[in-house]
C-alpha cells in the first residue's frame, strides 16, 4: 500500500442470513473475527497514537447462517481472461462444496466467459455437477472456455435474472475484476437479490491486497523448468547465452521467483527496475565480461521489461491492457547484432515458453490453494456475502471488498526482500549508467 490510503474493508451483504447452516462439522467463523492487515508493531503504535481501529479484513469460512436454501439456489460459474494454471481445479471444487456440503443441485457453467450471458454469441449453458467435473483438475485450461473483451453489463445482468440465478462465481484477473465490480453495481442499481463472488486468477501473482493467486506456482516452476534448458544450451556452447522471456506484463514476479528457483541466471529483467543496454554499465558490456570470464550466460527477461526500447505503440488490448513491444525478440536482435561487430562469436539460444506455461495442469502447491480458495468463496456467497474477493493476508483466507482490489495492480518493490534476494542470487550490477 502508499503511504496515505485508507482501505475500506467493510463487506456488503444481501440481507440478513436467517437459515441455518446445513455444515456440521466446521469451527464456524464470527462476525466478530478478524484479519490485521499490518502485523507490525509500528502500526499498533501509530493507531494506537491517533486513536484508531487497526485495519483488519473480515476472515472467510463457513458461517453459522446461510442466506440462500440450497434446495432452491441456482449458481453460476465463468472463467474470463487467459488461460492460467488451476481453473479447473477451481470449477471442481466450486461445484463439489455446493453439491455436497451446502446440497446445491442447479450449478451452470457459462461457456467463453461473459460471452456466455450474450444471446448473439450463442453460447449454450453447461451443467455443472460432480460427475462431469470429477477428473478435470487434471487436464489444463479451462473446460468452460474463456474469452477477453467487454460485455454489455445490462445484458449480462438480464441474463441473471431471466435465469434466475442468484449466485456468480467469476474466475480471472485484474481485467475480470474490474469487469465483476460494474456486474456488482449494476445488480445493487437494479435491487437484484444476486450473489456475486470473485477468485483472483493471474499467473503473474499482481493483483493487488492479494498475497498470491492461483496458478503462480505452477508458472513459476514451469519457467524454471526453461530455464535449466535454457542454462544447458548456454553451457553447450563457447560464448553461449540462454534468453528466456516469462510472462509478467506489469509486475516481475514469475521472473524473480524463477531465477531464485533456480541459482542459475545472471541477468533478471524485470519491469519494475530500470536497466540500460548500451554504455559502459548497461547489459551488452557487462554481458561480455561475463562472456569473457565464464564463457555462458542467463538470461530471464519478464515480458514488461525494458518497454523504453520502443516507440509508444498505443492502444490497449480487449482487457485493457497496454500494448506492448516484444523485449524478448528485440534483446535476441539486439545481443546478436552487437556481438556480430565485437568480433566474439556468441551462440545464442531463445526461448519464449508462454504459451506452454500458462496451459499446465495446476501443480500440487495450487491444487491445494485452488480448492481453499474454492471452498471459501463457496461459503461467502451461501452467506449472501457480495462484491467481495477471496484471497489469502497473512497465510489466512479473508475476504476483501472488489472496489479496492481493483484500485490498482501489485507490483515487485525494487527495495524488498525478493528483488535483492535476486540480485545476491545474481550477482547482477544495476545494469545503468549513473
Amino acid at each position: 500500500m502508499q503511504q496515505g490510503d485508507v482501505i475500506d474493508t467493510r463487506i456488503e451483504e444481501l440481507g440478513p442470513p436467517g437459515i441455518e447452516s446445513r455444515i456440521r462439522y466446521r469451527h464456524f467463523v464470527e462476525e466478530t473475527d478478524r484479519v490485521l492487515f499490518d502485523l507490525s508493531l509500528d502500526h499498533f503504535r501509530r493507531c494506537l497514537a491517533q486513536g484508531a481501529e487497526p485495519v483488519s479484513f473480515e476472515p472467510a469460512g463457513p458461517r453459522r447462517r446461510t442466506y440462500f436454501d440450497p434446495s432452491k439456489l441456482k449458481a453460476a460459474v465463468v472463467t474470463c481472461g487467459g488461460l492460467c494454471p488451476g481453473l479447473n481445479d477451481v470449477i471442481r471444487a466450486v461445484v463439489s462444496e455446493l453439491h455436497y456440503i451446502y446440497g446445491v443441485r442447479t450449478i451452470y457453467g457459462v461457456k467463453y466467459g461473459l460471452q456466455g450471458f450474450i444471446p448473439e454469441y450463442g453460447h449454450d449453458l453447461v451443467e455443472l455437477t460432480p460427475d462431469m467435473v470429477a477428473d478435470i483438475h487434471s487436464q489444463g485450461g479451462t473446460v468452460l472456455g474463456s474469452s477477453r473483451g467487454q460485455q454489455d453489463v445490462g445484458t449480462i445482468c438480464d441474463c441473471l435474472d431471466r435465469m434466475n440465478i442468484r449466485l456468480l462465481f467469476m474466475i480471472g484477473g485484474d481485467g475480470t475484476l474490474k469487469a465483476a465490480q460494474r456486474i456488482y453495481q449494476e445488480i445493487t442499481a437494479r435491487q437484484l437479490k444476486i450473489a456475486l463472488v470473485g477468485i483472483p486468477k493471474t499467473i503473474d501473482n499482481d493483483i493487488h491486497l492479494m498475497e498470491k493467486t492461483f496458478g503462480f506456482d505452477s508458472a513459476v516452476e514451469e519457467a524454471a523448468k526453461v530455464i535449466q534448458c535454457a542454462h544447458v544450451e548456454a553451457k553447450g556452447a563457447p560464448y553461449g547465452i540462454g534468453l528466456v522471456k516469462v510472462m509478467g506484463r506489469c509486475s516481475g514476479f514469475i521472473a524473480a521467483a524463477a531465477t531464485l528457483a533456480l541459482k542459475e541466471v545472471n541477468y533478471c529483467l524485470v519491469p519494475e527496475v530500470d536497466f540500460d543496454l548500451d554504455g559502459p554499465a548497461g547489459l551488452l558490456a557487462v554481458l561480455r565480461e561475463r562472456l569473457l570470464a565464464r564463457r555462458h550466460a542467463v538470461i530471464v527477461t519478464a515480458e514488461g521489461a525494458g518497454q523504453k526500447f520502443f516507440d509508444a505503440a498505443g492502444g490497449f488490448d480487449t482487457d485493457g491492457n497496454p500494448h506492448m513491444g516484444d523485449i524478448g525478440i528485440f534483446l535476441r536482435d539486439r545481443i546478436n547484432a552487437h556481438f556480430a561487430t565485437t568480433g566474439l562469436p556468441v551462440s545464442l539460444k531463445y526461448i519464449d515458453p508462454s504459451y506452454q506455461i500458462r496451459s499446465v495442469p495446476a501443480n500440487s502447491s495450487d491444487h491445494t490453494f485452488c480448492g481453499f480458495l474454492a471452498q471459501n468463496a463457496v461459503h461467502a456467497g451461501m452467506a449472501g456475502k457480495t462484491g467481495l474477493v477471496v484471497g489469502s493476508w497473512h497465510n489466512q483466507f479473508v475476504h476483501v471488498p472488489m472496489r479496492e482490489v481493483i484500485r490498482r495492480r501489485r507490483f515487485l518493490d525494487p527495495r524488498g526482500s525478493i528483488w535483492l534476494a535476486v540480485l545476491e542470487s545474481t550477482g547482477q550490477p544495476s545494469l545503468k549508467n549513473e
